[in-house]
């Protein structure tokens, strides 16, 4: 935490009351660990997916690739998280066709 350059003055371009920044999280991680990878892959199997998810498998089968970022990007909210969930569906169903031949 450091303060701001903020000077407690009522003019000029440092105005404004002295206060500290607060930290923001990171929105990359970093790679996942292996304990990681297998709990999230078995929650997948013995849950399945959320019905938002069906319906973007659906609509990506159909085709309607932009209609499934928009409805992702609704039930999400960012759109770069909902352009990874459509990718990461799309991958899970292109995967199940490689299975089925």
């Amino acid at each position: 935490m450091t303060t701001t350059v903020r000077s407690g003055i009522i003019r000029g371009d440092n105005r404004g009351f002295v206060t500290q920044v607060r930290a923001r999280p990171a929105k990359v991680h970093g790679p996942s660990s292996k304990n990681t990878v297998f709990v999230r892959s078995l929650v997948r199997e013995v849950a399945g997916f959320a019905p938002y998810e069906r319906r973007v498998m659906e609509l990506l089968k159909n085709s309607k690739d932009k209609r499934a970022r928009k409805l992702s990007k609704a039930r999400i909210g960012s759109f770069s998280l909902a352009k990874k969930k459509v990718e990461e569906l799309g991958n899970i169903i292109a995967a199940a066709r490689r299975g089925a031949h």
